[in-house]
């Protein structure tokens, strides 16, 4: 479920799809309190299928990445498919360290170079949480939750591992997801969403390395699709 995180600063600029809260000391508390109650697959299916959008979405971001060793910032662009598919683009300044991958669901497509991916993401809900949006859970996982006026919270756990979300019901919202492998927290999101749902800026905290991850989004589209070659590596 999870991959290996590794901070390159070589490659720092392909960490665009990982993190929350400014990176500290102590350790944080698990989003969902481990005390909710049980929850259906239909409760939960309900609350993802709100942090989805329906047909085509393109946005431009630029990124930020800090970590104990400076910083490291340039420009991107995801392009959204329903139900499950994303294709994103990342470069530093002037165009420089290009990288691409092609995403469905939890799983990579592509990638250019070979070995984005492992320098991408260290966990593929944490990506798609950057871009505002929730994901099923596992069929094999054992659900719980909370939801009243303020905010809607849940949980999915495979063993001791754990992912969270919570979405606000203030304005602005923000959608908050968090991965763990047992007691370890693999990173954590803080995505602000404008009025249409859709993410105004987003933040991975991975506490471990440490380092964080900030995206703006500057521009927003709904094209009424997309060409079939921009699937395929190579095209842009």
């Amino acid at each position: 479920m999870l991959q290996r995180f590794l901070l390159d600063r070589r490659c720092a600029l392909l960490y665009l799809a990982s993190g929350l809260a400014a990176c500290g000391p102590k350790p944080l508390a698990p989003l969902v309190a481990p005390a909710a109650a049980p929850l259906t697959r239909e409760q939960v299916g309900t609350w993802v299928r709100e942090t989805v959008p329906q047909g085509y979405r393109l946005q431009r971001f630029k990124w930020q990445l800090r970590d104990d060793r400076g910083a490291a910032g340039g420009r991107g662009t995801v392009r959204y498919a329903a139900p499950d598919s994303v294709r994103l683009d990342v470069a530093g300044p002037f165009g420089a360290g290009r990288a691409a991958a092609v995403v469905v669901g939890d799983s990579a497509v592509w990638t250019d170079p070979p070995d984005a991916i492992a320098r991408l993401v260290p966990s593929y809900p944490l990506m798609w949480a950057m871009f505002g949006m929730a994901r099923m859970p596992p069929a094999d996982a054992a659900l719980a939750g909370s939801s009243d006026s303020a905010a809607t919270a849940w949980r999915y756990a495979r063993g001791a591992d754990t992912i969270s979300y919570i979405r606000t019901s203030g304005s602005p919202r923000h959608l908050m997801a968090e991965v763990r492998e047992g007691a370890r927290l693999i990173g954590r999101v803080d995505a602000t969403l404008g009025a249409d749902e859709r993410p105004v800026s987003a933040r991975l905290t991975v506490p471990s390395v440490p380092a964080r991850l900030d995206l703006t989004f500057t521009t927003s589209a709904t094209p009424s699709a997309f060409t079939p070659d921009l699937w395929l590596p190579g095209q842009r």
